[in-house]
């Protein structure tokens, strides 16, 4: 299993390690300033939890806070009241464990 260390230090590389879970190269992407193909990953399977959890980050990330709203009400979360960084970081976490 990649640890956060790993994960951020894959962050250089070109593309995402071929291996790396669907999920996790969504905020691979989103880390290296991708945010359309962490966009287009997050939005292929609207209605599982686990990608509209990574889809409403991304809307809030993108500023609509509208559209970030309806995504966290879809996965029953609040906007998270700390940073964009930190909210990424705790989804790397979360999604590592997860796979």
């Amino acid at each position: 299993m990649m640890t956060f260390s790993e994960f951020k230090a894959s962050l250089p590389l070109e593309k995402p390690v071929e291996s790396m879970p669907i999920l996790l190269k969504a905020l691979w992407y989103d880390g290296k300033g991708n945010w359309e193909m962490a966009h287009n990953i997050a939005q292929q399977k609207e209605g599982n939890p686990l990608y509209d959890r990574i889809h409403a980050y991304l809307h809030r990330k993108e500023g609509d806070v509208f559209n970030a709203r309806y995504w966290y009400n879809r996965v029953n979360l609040k906007v998270p009241p700390i940073s964009l960084d930190s909210e990424w970081e705790e989804l790397v976490k979360e999604y590592l464990v997860k796979n």
